[in-house]
């Protein structure tokens, strides 16, 4: 079914080229000849089964992933609950859909071999058989958990800071497996006597300790057992008997036994921990606020008494302490405010102490708490990083790189040494690290081609190992840099076809989807059959229960594929739809940008020059880019043309002075053309490329209005575009429009101009390295300067 449909959407996916058969051919060959031999050997079925999950779990070829997937290492049973977690969360990646089952079709040979040995071992006993396949089967069964695991989760251990001291052993969970380990029958032994137990707090708090001890299969088969359950009730039932220390033990000895977070011992041991919290020591808080962590379990009342007496006590903190409450914080995902000050100067205070694991687990802990930190501070993090950046690990410097996105800072010294060192790292970092490093440099605006072009070359064998949201943001990164690598056709078509797979995760995230698109149309791409799907009323109906904003993005792609997909037969925004958009983006256009100061300067000398506000018009010609065009047009012999009446200073003029537009006035006005006026009066116009001042090859210009045959749904209504009227939009661009330090449009812009192009208009380059300059310069500059933007001498070429 997976192979028939992607052959399906092949012939509507933009610019992607038509994906190779070979592979599909082989999985087939490969799949009729597993059924062929289940039908010879029919005892074989059950390892033709596991064969099969085995063949789905494989990894790409030379990918490695160099990380515990695991946060926590518990029994088998405490796993699968971490599996659940995360599987939650990312919306049913532990399973698969129709059309979703690829890797089987990617890797039949590899695992035919590795299966090959069992089925060509000579006869055995029967007894030996069945005792192979069941050890074989635990194999693929575990193996298939932890590939899962691994495919689905991709995460490092954040716990790998507190390796780095020996302090941090009385503060956190030892979730290793024991040193020693308690035989199956002194378990059983144990369980058998908790009948006649008479609930001693030492001898509960032992049995406890002791079962913690057992192998990690027999651990996961406690929850069932009614030995278990009662030590559980005894200990609920004595449970403000014991101590301090005992109670805690009790409680760490619940990490290797899996005990369920909702499970009525947990509920009776935190209600008692609030209770004792604050005649508990800081260390031991700390403690107990791991354990609930390596219990999944939410503690919220238990962390605010937490969080209050470190305030209390904050001078007492020691280093490692205060390492370990950021931690917490960023686990609990919640931020003391009152903490805020107090956590900026400690930071500063043991800045050249912490170890670069340390720093990169502050950095993490403020960001999964979502807590400001101010400028210098993370400056000052950045500066010490920059230097010591080749000793850190990636997944430290990666943690790093999300609060440098967060706090939206500019640091180029780490910018610059993260392109010198990372892209080597790029193939052995798992792929939730390296969407998280492409995502700092698409939302810094930093443009760095050896680092794009290493993860374009890595991303397609792991590809699979993406959920929604990590392809998503991969496309977004790539779109918004308007870049397009060297294998773009691997690089997109896999990502494209990761989203088919991931479709039914769309539903509950939809601003995925929406984010993916948009990256995949600022570099020209429009796969319509996604597009059909995110266009749907269905769909837009899901947005509306975002937790974002989703309005402008549907509007952009919307309008977008008007405009540059003419033959394009799916669904659409509705009209009512598109004028609610349109007015929300027009009202926050009239608050924010328009009023901008270097847009009302050239807008008011525009107006001086041309002789009105009825030559120039300050609006969005496409509402859909949510940035602002100085319109301004011109007739076949270059003089402007009045069309802005609807403005109100321009009706009112005309209104009350009866001015008369004729062409010995418009000769006044235009005296001294641009044809005589040199680049040279403003220092640097000899600078701008030609398609910065419109000019390009191939941009309409006069007697070009509209390409031949060209038909849209925004074309200006018949009868307001003139013949041979050139139609100018001056881009009053500004430092948020290109990449950082660069003349390198982002992707949103490089989208508006190709469409402005498509509809007609000559873009011309107004761009803030030459036009806020010489808003400090005399008028006479300014009008200058404009004055050549507008009668560009090769428009009045082009019109001669």
């Amino acid at each position: 079914m997976a192979t028939v449909l992607m052959c399906r959407r092949c012939p509507r996916l933009s610019r992607v080229t038509a994906f190779s058969t070979t592979a599909e051919h082989k999985a087939k060959h490969e799949s009729s000849k597993r059924k062929k031999e289940k039908q010879d050997k029919p005892g074989a079925a059950k390892t033709g089964t596991e064969s099969g999950a085995t063949i789905q779990l494989l990894k790409p070829q030379d990918y490695r992933v160099l990380y515990n997937p695991a946060a926590y290492v518990k029994g088998r049973a405490g796993s699968q609950q971490h599996v659940a977690r995360d599987s939650s969360q990312a919306l049913g990646d532990t399973f698969t859909g129709p059309g979703t089952t690829q890797a089987p079709q990617t890797f039949p040979t590899a695992s035919s071999q590795a299966l090959s040995p069992v089925r060509n071992a000579l006869p055995k006993p029967r007894s030996s058989i069945l005792l192979e396949q069941s050890i074989l089967a635990t194999l693929y069964k575990e193996k298939a958990e932890k590939e899962k695991r691994e495919m689905h989760d991709s995460k490092e251990d954040p716990r790998m800071f507190q390796k780095g001291r020996p302090e941090y052993s009385s503060l956190s969970c030892d979730s290793a497996e024991p040193a020693q380990t308690l035989s199956a029958e002194e378990g059983d032994s144990i369980l058998q006597s908790v009948a006649g137990c008479e609930g001693s707090p030492g001898i509960l708090r032992d049995y406890f300790l002791k079962l913690s001890r057992l192998p990690a299969e027999r651990r996961a088969a406690l929850a069932s057992d009614p030995g278990f359950s009662a030590l559980c009730h005894h200990a609920v039932t004595a449970i403000r008997l014991f101590s301090t220390p005992d109670l805690i033990q009790i409680l760490k000895a619940c990490v290797p036994l899996a005990v369920p977070a909702s499970h009525p011992l947990l509920n009776a041991c935190e209600a008692e921990f609030c209770r004792r919290a604050w005649d508990m020591g800081l260390e031991q808080l700390l403690l107990v606020a791991d354990c609930w962590r390596c219990l999944d379990r939410s503690v919220p009342s238990y962390l605010s008494i937490l969080f209050s007496y470190a305030n209390l006590h904050w001078k007492e903190l020691t280093l490692p302490q205060f390492v370990q409450l950021l931690y917490i914080i960023g686990e609990g995902r919640r931020s003391p405010a009152d903490l805020a000050q107090k956590v900026e100067s400690t930071i500063l205070k043991h800045l050249d102490a912490f170890t670069l694991e340390e720093l990169g687990a502050i950095c993490l802990g403020l960001f999964k708490s979502v807590s400001g930190i101010s400028g210098h501070v993370m400056r000052r993090i950045a500066d010490r990083v920059s230097l010591q950046m080749e000793d850190m690990s990636t997944y430290a410097l990666v943690n790093v790189l999300k609060m440098l996105r967060y706090t939206r800072m500019d640091h180029l010294p780490l910018m610059r040494e993260l392109g010198r060192v990372i892209p080597p790292r790029i193939p052995a970092t798992n792929i939730q690290g390296i969407m998280h490093i492409t995502l700092t440099y698409s939302s810094l605006h930093f443009f760095d081609e050896d680092v794009l072009t290493a993860v374009a070359a890595s991303l397609p064998s792991k590809v699979s190992y993406c959920r929604s949201k990590d392809a998503a943001k991969f496309l977004w990164s790539f779109g918004c840099l308007d870049y397009e690598p060297p294998n773009e056709e691997e690089f997109y078509s896999s990502l494209i076809k990761q989203l088919h797979a991931k479709l039914h995760e769309f539903s509950k995230f939809p601003e995925h989807l929406l984010t993916a698109l948009l990256g995949l149309a600022f570099v020209k791409r429009f796969p319509e059959e996604l597009i059909d799907f995110a266009l749907r009323e269905e769909f837009i109906q899901k947005t509306r229960g975002s937790k974002y904003e989703l309005n402008k993005d549907l509007f952009t792609l919307g309008k977008s594929v008007e405009i540059e997909c003419p033959s394009y037969q799916g669904s659409r925004l509705s009209p009512q739809l598109c004028q609610e958009f349109t007015e929300i983006v027009s009202s926050f256009a009239e608050r924010e940008i328009y009023v901008r100061p270097e847009i009302v300067e050239a807008t008011s000398l525009l107006q001086n020059m041309l002789g009105g506000p009825e030559y120039v018009k300050n609006h969005m010609i496409l509402p859909h880019t949510r940035s602002s065009d100085l319109e301004v047009r011109l007739a076949a012999d270059g003089r402007p043309v009045p069309f802005n009446f609807k403005d109100p200073v321009a009706a009112k003029k005309l209104k009350d002075m009866g001015v008369s537009l004729t062409d010995d006035l418009m000769s006044q006005l235009l005296q001294g053309r641009a044809h005589n006026w040199s680049p040279t009066e403003v220092g640097n116009e000899a600078r701008i490329p030609r398609q910065e001042r419109g000019d390009a090859a191939g941009t309409p210009c006069l007697g070009d209005a509209l390409p031949a045959g060209a038909k849209s749904q925004a074309e200006p209504k018949p009868g307001c575009w003139q013949p041979k009227e050139v139609r100018l939009a001056l881009q009053v661009s500004n430092r948020n429009h290109f990449c950082y330090g660069s003349k390198r449009l982002l992707g949103l812009h490089c989208l508006k101009r190709r469409q402005l192009q498509l509809l007609g208009y000559v873009v011309v380059e107004i761009p803030f390295w030459e036009w806020f300059p010489l808003l400090k310069r005399s008028r006479s500059e300014k009008l200058s300067y404009l004055h050549y933007k507008v009668f560009c001498p090769a428009l009045l070429t082009r019109n001669g």
